[in-house]
């Protein structure tokens, strides 16, 4: 009873909420996906599957899913590079590395719209007048204008802002080694890329899971971003599958098969950072 208590005490409020606000909203979801309501009507019919069945129909949301899975790809594996080899260089007792800590996570507290926004003019007015000064060819032109460079200008935004948050996680598990393993390991011979190898990396394997997880999750469900910075163009070239999710269900006001294909999104998700989760917990060890 007293554990009961104490959990209810600091959990019960957030429990509450999460249950009020996130579970019942899924709730009401799934239900209105086996329906044919438009977001407006005070009434609606259940149809059953023929919004799941339209949505694997619709080449819209299956071409934005695919553009998607290139996406996430893409962001998360040069996000946690980048995040660990950031945390790894600032653990090594650099100069200043405070200041530069702060820097690499201010990123991370911009909102995706400003941040999108304040990205758009350097693409599209600030390169090109760089590019335009110094005799440049690539950067003459708006980087957004063409669907290659627009979409790989999207994911450079989007590991822009997401590495400075898991580079915290990543110092946190290098930060948190113990000293006994890595001077033992030293006096056995491992230094360097060995070290990082066979020592630090087994060791920070939580804080790989951690992140694996929250970057996955988080680039699924951009739309922010995609939405300030490109708006899905050009030609719908970076139209990810949130935002293709919104537009059917509001735009198109077809509410019951925009909920069918965000609940169809959600199990790809959930089915992904399962199986992400289950194999690095698989490999992390004990000091």
């Amino acid at each position: 009873m007293k554990k009961a208590r104490k959990f209810i005490l600091f959990a019960g409020p957030a429990l509450f909420f999460f249950l009020f606000i996130i579970g019942a909203s899924f709730v009401s979801g799934v239900q209105l996906s086996f329906t044919d309501w438009n977001g407006l009507a005070d009434s609606y019919r259940f149809i059953g599957l023929e919004n799941f069945i339209g949505a694997f129909r619709d080449m819209e949301f299956i071409i934005s899913l695919g553009k998607t899975f290139t996406y996430v790809f893409f962001v998360v594996i040069l996000t946690n590079i980048i995040a660990f080899g950031i945390a790894f260089g600032l653990t090594r007792g650099l100069r200043m590395q405070g200041v530069y800590r702060v820097g690499f996570f201010t990123p991370n507290l911009i909102g995706g719209v400003v941040l999108g926004l304040i990205w758009r003019f350097v693409f599209s007015t600030a390169l090109p007048g760089i590019g335009e000064f110094f005799h440049i060819g690539f950067l003459e032109h708006n980087l957004l204008s063409k669907p290659n460079t627009a979409f790989a200008s999207l994911i450079l935004v989007s590991v822009w802002q997401m590495a400075g948050y898991l580079m915290l996680i990543y110092m946190a598990g290098i930060v948190g080694l113990p000293k006994d393993v890595l001077e033992a390991g030293k006096l056995d011979g491992a230094t360097g890329f060995d070290e990082l190898k066979s020592i630090i990396l087994p060791l920070i394997m939580p804080s790989i899971t951690i992140c694996g997880f929250m970057s996955i999750k988080n680039a699924f469900m951009t739309y922010d971003i995609n939405m300030s910075l490109t708006n899905g163009g050009p030609y719908a070239s970076t139209k990810l599958v949130a935002m293709q999710v919104y537009e059917r269900a509001f735009t198109s006001q077809q509410y019951g098969v925009g909920q069918a294909e965000a609940l169809i999104l959600f199990v790809i998700v959930a089915t992904i950072t399962l199986i992400q989760v289950s194999i690095s917990k698989s490999k992390e060890v004990q000091a």
